[in-house]
């Protein structure tokens, strides 16, 4: 779900110059939701959340009548409420979104073979080679969110640029049901006046360092010396921020996905009750997790948990991340953001995480990389590990943890096809 509401929404007229603007970044609105008033046109116009009314529920997704009133992803139902109390809530309904983001993605594969899906309801696409068959990249644009409104019901918003950075901004901007097109020889203006914290990468804590040394907007990254964002942000990040501000990404749209996934189990020897036994479980299953991809030279696009309680019921949950990690601690971090969502009125026989929708971890290295300081961290455990044997190193947060009685030995999830 885009951070925007919908207002200042920026789109292109008809006549736009989509020179050099071959990429495109096309995102469903509110796919969740609009789902939602697809299967039920009542709800049209109306504040809905996606999620649960019971429990520690948290939002999956909301309407933008929704948003406007603060209600965001991640966000706990009952405070989601708080904010808007005349929101609809809707119960998510997986197996729809799944069979619509199919459709939606075999309708972007007829404009061109270059689709790289970055979740459930985006994508990438390349039509730069498409000229020939459908016409100029803003052509593309439009025939392709009239396809899909047509053939679903449903809309979506474009961004076309020169680089999938600047195509990403774009279609942000453009949310809801929107187009904006920037030509390769407009980046630069397009860039300046927008806000560090418009930067696809960028995150808060990022932002903040920036904006405390009154850097601003992506003008003021232009003229700060790459040695000042070095320091403030580290040699990667700073490195990856001044291209960024010049509008230069080397990545291209890539359709190599390894569709596998990589995981651990516990099963406990005693069923389990208590939060704090079960967080510092999944938290050890995510630095394990962690451990394999790196191990496979992989990111997840995607974390996964699976919670078996004591009558054997099975609950899954998953969550796709602003981009690929390989890094234990940000998957344990979503993981325990999917297990708050969980009503566990029953204690806990089984409890797993897994990261899906692999990515070779090459196709992020000459982007951000915010997870840098416990990249080197968890790295360093790696070379303890093999060295030392695993369990040798491990969080000094977990040492003291209660284990309930004990536990089987949490074993692998092998890699599977999907």
């Amino acid at each position: 779900m885009g951070r925007g509401d919908g207002s200042g929404r920026i789109v292109s007229p008809a006549d736009a110059d989509d020179t050099g603007a071959g990429i495109l970044h096309v995102d469903m609105d509110a796919f969740y939701a609009a789902v939602a008033v697809l299967d039920d046109p009542s709800l049209a116009g109306k504040p809905l959340i996606i999620g649960s009314p019971e429990g520690r529920s948290v939002v999956s997704s909301a309407s933008y009548e929704a948003r406007r009133y603060g209600v965001r992803s991640a966000m706990p139902v009952s405070q989601a409420m708080r904010l808007c109390p005349a929101a609809v809530i809707v119960p998510p309904r997986f197996d729809r979104y799944t069979a619509l983001s199919a459709q939606v993605m075999d309708i972007f594969r007829e404009f061109t073979p270059l689709v790289e899906p970055l979740s459930i309801d985006e994508a990438f696409l390349d039509v730069r080679g498409s000229r020939r068959l459908w016409g100029s990249p803003g052509t593309i644009a439009r025939l392709l969110r009239a396809r899909v409104l047509e053939r679903t019901g449903l809309v979506c918003s474009v961004g076309a640029a020169a680089t999938k950075h600047v195509a990403k901004m774009a279609s942000t901007l453009s949310k809801p049901d929107g187009l904006l097109i920037i030509a390769s020889a407009d980046t630069a203006a397009f860039l300046a006046p927008r806000p560090v914290r418009a930067m696809w990468g960028v995150g808060p804590r990022s932002a903040e360092v920036l904006e405390a040394r009154g850097i601003r907007t992506i003008g003021d990254v232009l003229q700060t010396p790459r040695s000042v964002l070095e320091k403030a942000l580290g040699p990667a990040m700073g490195e990856r921020v001044w291209h960024l501000a010049r509008g230069e990404d080397a990545r291209e749209v890539s359709v190599e996905r390894i569709d596998k996934s990589i995981g651990h189990e516990e099963t406990f020897h005693e069923d389990v009750d208590d939060d704090t036994v079960l967080r510092a479980e999944v938290r050890r299953l995510a630095d394990r997790v962690g451990a394999r991809l790196r191990a496979h030279d992989v990111e997840a696009a995607t974390v996964a948990i699976k919670v078996r309680f004591a009558d054997f019921r099975t609950l899954s949950r998953s969550v796709t991340l602003p981009e690929p990690t390989a890094v234990g601690q940000r998957i344990g971090d979503a993981a325990l953001r999917l297990l708050a969502g969980i009503d566990r009125s029953l204690p806990v026989r089984l409890i797993g995480v897994r990261g899906e929708n692999l990515r070779s971890s090459g196709l992020m290295a000459t982007l951000w990389d915010d997870d840098a300081e416990w990249r080197r961290v968890e790295e360093a455990l790696d070379d303890a590990s093999s060295r030392f044997g695993r369990g040798a190193v491990t969080r000094a947060a977990l040492l003291g943890a209660p284990r309930a009685g004990g536990s089987l030995p949490s074993h692998p999830r092998p890699a599977r096809s999907d």
